[in-house]
Order: C-alpha cells, then structure tokens, then sequence
C-alpha cells in the first residue's frame, strides 16, 4: 500500500542535478561529446531510418521565443524552421528569445544542423508569452494558445508553468484538444514533493511530462542493503560507479572530522557520519568528511541527513582544496534511517553499497502527482537532465528540467502524426504513454504511476504500435459496500481488424482480483476485492498484440465508507453508509470537461439532491465524518439526460458560488457600518 503521509523517495536512488538549471557554453566541436544522447535513448533512430522526421508537422512553443537567427533553426517565416508566431510582451510579429529557455526547448524538438532535435524537419511556431521564463502571465498563455489553433498548429508545447491549478488555463488546453491539437506539458520541477503538479500540467487530456535521468556517466543509482533491508541512498555529486559492490562492517564516526578519528579504526569499514556537526558555526564539507574517511582507510561513506529526508549533496566544489578529488564513494541517507541504524551498530554490522549506471530513474527535481483522484499524472517521463541543445548566440548548452523533457514528446508526437495523421490528440497521448518502459527504482521495483506515469518515452516501440488504448490508466472505487466495479477500455487497430491479443496483470498486492472479457472494440476490466485492506494500491494491465506490450496504470481506492449515486432525469440522489456510525459529509460533484464543481452537504437524517444541467461525465468526491476521523470516497457517473427545469440562479449567473458572495456580503457590510460610525466623529 502506497505511504502518502510522507514522501516517497523508494523510486529515486540516484545522483541527481540541483532544480537549478545551470548553463555550461560550449563550442561546435565540444558538442559532439554528448550529441544526440538522450534521442538514441528513447529510439528516434529506428523511425528516422524509415524517413519519418516530423516533415509537415507544425509545433507551437509558447514559451520566452526562439533565436531563430540559431543556425540549427535556420531563419524566420517562408520556408525557413520557425514559420510565424507572435511576442506577447512586445506586442509584435518578432519572437526573437531575450532569455534562451524557448531556444533550448526548439532545439530538441526540432534542431536541424550540427544538432538534431527529435523531429527536425517539423516546422515551429514561436509565442512568446514570457522574458524571463519565470514569470508567467496564465491571461498570454491562453492568448497564445487560441492563436496556436487559429494558426492550424498540430502540435502545442507548454514548457512553462503557473504552479498551481488555474481552471481558466486548464479549459484553454481542453479547448486546443478538443480542436484537434495535441498539448504536451512540462510536469514543473517542485519535486520529490508528491502533488506538485500545477497548471497545466494537470490538465486531464494534456501529456503531462515528468523528467528522468539522461544516457550519459552522470546517471548514476546506488542501492545500500543491511541482510534484507534496504536503505534509500543518493550518490553525492563527484562519486563514480563501482566496478564490483563494497560489503563491509558498518562504523559511526559522528561528524567525519578529524578529530573524530582519534579514537576509531575506520580501516576497511562503511563509515557511517551526520551530516555538519555538533558546535554552532563549524561549518564541515561534505569533500571534508570525504577525504577525512578516505585517509583514514575508509572503503565508502554514508552522511546521513541532520533535518527530516534525505538530500542532494556535491562533493566537488568552489571551497574544495585546490587538488581535491574524492576518493571513496560517498551517499546520503536520510535522518530517519540514518539515526535507525546507528542505534544498530552496537553489534557488528555488514552492509552492501553498490552504484551503478541507471539512466532510467526518475530525477529529483521532476513534480510528482497525484493531481486527482480521477486520473493519473504525470502520463510519462521523458529524458530531463544534462541535456544538449541549442542555445542563443549560435550557441549550445547543457540544461536541466521538465522544460527540457517535454519537448522529447513533443518530437516523438510529430513523428507519429507523420505516420498517422488520423490519429486524435487522445491516441497520441495513449501510445505515446502505453508503449513507454517501466521505470524501476535502483532495486528493481517498478516505482508508482504518481512518480512516473506508465514510464519512460520510447520511441520505437511507439511508432510500432498497432494499437490504441483509450483511456490508457485505470482507476477503480472500491469498498465493502460496493466490492467489484467493471471500466471498459475501448480498443483501435491501426492496422485493419484488431489482432488476437494476450491480457495480464502485475498486482503489487492480492487485495485485487482482476478478471476481463471482450466486447466487440471494447476490453472490459472488473475488478473485485477478496480482502478488506483499506488504502490506495497500484497495478499494471498488460495488452499484448505479440510484437508490442502496452501497458496501462491501475489505481485502486478501497474505503470502509460506500456511495451510491442514482440519476434520475438529472438529479443526483447520494446513499452513504460506513460500518462506523457517521455525522455529516461534504460531497463535490465536479464536470470532467468544464471543471465546474458543485457543493451539497448531508447527514444520516438529512437527504441531499442536486439537478444537473449540463450532459457529461461527473466525479463524485466525498468527506465524510465518522468516530474515527474523516474518510474520503469518490465515484464517477455519466448523466446523459440533464434537468431541463432550471430556474434563474444568481449565484450561477455571475459565476460565484454562494459561499465566497456571503464572505464578500459581510467585508462590505462592516466596511459601511465602519463608514457610517466615522462619519459621525
């Protein structure tokens, strides 16, 4: 069962980058040290070998503009790379890039020069909506998305974000795919944090992107293991993979200072060490404790944290001695485990470190989900740290982020629309996310959907697909109550009738049987629950057509609590029922599409009802109030008939719901009583 109560860095054991960007200029030639590494990564070799490059596909970037004097982006307007587009803060038909983001961002979509971005023969359109890539206006982005679908664009990318949920911006994108634009979105880089994700990368229908590692020495994991437990450790920056695993006793020496080696033997051992130290304002470098264990005999050293988590830590750095270079391999380790285990080692410990090339591991700074209860995001993680790419000036850059793992899919989506130009922004998304590789954390575990949607971009098996998956995740409400519930997937060939095709399951735990039966176009999933467990847990559908596996996320809330929902004629009626006695719920009744929400209340002796005046898919969201603390429920119904016997609602009409106008009622209330009382002194 998934632990929300506090962050879940079980999938993340890696070297990792700072969320700052930082900016490394090179030259030409420098370049072709890491050129095209994160492209290879994901297979855009086997599509390009069959001629598919993006020719004839447009991609918007709103972003800070493009320097499209770049000689990998060749020329503005006609027939040069970047066609049209429009400088929102200029107010003008020029969206040269003053700051270098939406430079960075065109060059792996579609650089084609000494640098090749994904799909480099597709055509760009550039928005600028921003001048430093920082602050954002959600009133520009929206405006550029409207002009991105006058302009007949195919593709939309967001590498920009608000941080937070923004209704308005979310609908805009639904508006673009709707239209038949596919939205790829930056996830944002607030992470290991879970619920991070902002807008719009919480749009339902976008592909939100997160950010894995990339295919170069710099994407590094380590495992540390005492008998069967394992540790969650993070190589420190400056730290090299090991040719074979350390096992060695386990010793503590407190700060890692010298002096603290007077007294301890730390020949052939793991030295175990907290991370600063003991006297106010001594101030101990990690390269310090590094070099202090090192010469001290150590084999490898463990620093584990002094505040609650784990953390990023550089070796090397500007305050380093001159000749410094480290020596032994060094990891974090949180304070949690870190103060756990040297409570052990009062006997004889033997512990295992082994770190290791892992590029597929979800980085640190990517924003993780959940955004809803109703669906999953992110959709996938694409490559995000150290990647190359064109920059202003003629120049290239090494850069980090989620800015930098959309535009992978961006690429990758043109590449399919290339291929399969009928395809719905919907199916691009569903391949795109169905064929992508489980990412697995350093042990081999697969990590949940909320780090990483069905995993990392690949390319090939994408342009293989030769079936589309929609909706491509799960998610199933379950209770005692209401113990089995059956989704139907709807299935598309695109290659004539639709293939004998295999089904299985990986279920993290047996609370869930699953079963399935075909139905004409349609695979219908029940599910059932066989244990009274209560939590969320994760599993994995597996569609295979014998060439290709697709793979679709399942997520399962089981509560105590049930709910029933009826309609009739457009009026929702609510049964709740918990085995503990209950004394009031809060239910939202949210429209999918619109975002517009809808509140009612009720208790055991009082019925609630609520019309419903628009069709569509609703999410029922439930806090109900028991002996034992709050427990949230959720379900989803469809009213195809709404109410048709809506009288005139004030509230409604003026887009405020009666709460906020009764909260601005009383401010202006007393403001004229204040005014009245000053009026007469």
């Amino acid at each position: 069962m998934m632990e929300k109560h506090k962050i879940v860095f079980f999938s993340i054991v890696i070297i990792v980058i700072s969320f700052l960007i930082f900016q490394n200029f090179v030259n030409k030639n420098d370049i072709q040290l890491y050129l095209d590494k994160s492209g290879p990564l994901i297979g855009t070799e086997y599509p390009r070998s069959f001629g598919f490059e993006g020719n004839g596909i447009k991609i918007a970037i709103i972003d800070t503009g493009i320097d499209y004097n770049h000689p990998d982006l060749s020329g503005y307007e006609n027939d040069a790379k970047v066609i049209g587009g429009y400088d929102y803060i200029d107010n003008d038909e020029d969206p040269m890039d003053t700051n270098g983001h939406g430079t960075e961002v065109a060059g792996i979509i579609a650089a084609d020069g000494n640098l090749k971005g994904i799909a480099p023969k597709a055509k760009i359109l550039a928005y600028r909506v921003s001048s430093d890539g920082e602050s954002v206006s959600t009133d520009l982005i929206i405006d550029a998305i409207r002009q991105a679908i006058k302009d007949d664009v195919d593709i939309i990318n967001i590498s920009l974000g608000i941080n937070k949920t923004n209704v308005r911006l979310d609908n805009s994108i639904n508006d673009a795919i709707k239209e038949g634009v596919v939205v790829v979105t930056a996830a944002g880089n607030h992470g290991p944090a879970l619920g991070t994700i902002g807008s719009p990368g919480r749009t339902i229908n976008s592909i939100t992107v997160g950010a894995s590692l990339n295919n170069n020495t710099s994407s590094i994991a380590s495992t540390f293991t005492i008998e069967n437990k394992q540790y969650e450790v993070f190589p420190m920056e400056g730290t090299k993979p090991l040719s074979e695993s350390i096992s060695a006793k386990i010793l503590f020496g407190k700060y890692g200072r010298e002096r603290d080696f007077k007294e301890l033997d730390a020949q052939d051992s793991i030295l175990l060490v907290e991370r600063g130290s003991d006297r106010l304002g001594e101030l101990v470098y990690f390269s310090e404790k590094e070099y202090n264990a090192a010469q001290n005999g150590a084999k490898a050293l463990v620093v584990y944290n002094n505040q609650p988590g784990n953390f990023f830590a550089k070796l090397e750095h500007e305050d380093a001695p001159p000749n410094y270079s480290p020596s032994i391999p060094a990891v974090s380790l949180s304070r949690e485990e870190g103060l756990e285990l040297r409570d052990i080692l009062e006997n004889e410990i033997i512990g295992k470190l082994d770190i290791f090339y892992h590029p597929d591991v979800v980085a640190l700074f990517s924003s993780r989900g959940p955004v809803s209860p109703f669906y999953i995001k992110p959709d996938l993680v694409a490559p995000g740290a150290f990647i190359n790419t064109t920059l202003n000036g003629g120049k290239y850059n090494f850069t980090s982020g989620t800015s930098f793992a959309a535009p992978h899919v961006s690429g990758a989506a043109a590449i399919l629309l290339q291929k399969e130009p009928n395809l719905d922004p919907i199916e691009i998304g569903s391949i795109l996310a169905t064929t992508a590789d489980p990412v697995l954390d350093p042990y081999g575990i697969l990590v949940p959907s909320e780090l990483s949607g069905t995993g990392r971009l690949n390319l090939t098996r994408a342009f293989d697909a030769k079936v589309v998956v929609v909706p491509h995740s799960l998610i199933f409400n379950l209770s005692t109550k209401n113990p089995d519930q059956t989704h139907a997937l709807k299935l598309k060939s695109l290659d004539g009738d639709l293939p004998s095709l295999d089904i299985a399951f990986e279920l993290r735990d047996d609370e869930i049987e699953f079963d399935y039966y075909f139905e004409n176009e349609y695979l219908n999933i029940q599910a059932k629950l066989v244990k009274e467990k209560i939590g969320d847990f994760e599993g994995v559908l597996i569609i295979s057509d014998k060439k290709t596996n697709y793979r679709i996320p399942i997520l399962i809330h089981i509560t105590e609590g049930g709910m029933n929902i009826t309609e009739t004629n457009g009026e929702l009626s609510f049964e709740l029922v918990h085995p503990e006695s209950w004394s009031y719920a809060k239910i939202s009744i949210t429209n999918k599409d619109s975002g517009k929400t809808y509140k009612i209340s009720k208790t055991p002796t009082k019925d609630s009802t609520l019309a419903i005046y628009e069709a569509g898919e609703y999410w029922i969201e439930t806090h109900m109030t028991t002996k034992g603390g709050v427990e949230s429920m959720y379900g989803v119904i469809v009213v195809n008939n709404p109410s048709t016997s809506k009288g005139f609602d004030i509230f409604d009409s003026i887009g405020i719901t009666p709460k906020p106008l009764l909260i601005i009622s009383v401010i202006i209330g007393v403001m004229i009583v204040m005014g009245i009382k000053l009026g007469r002194t």
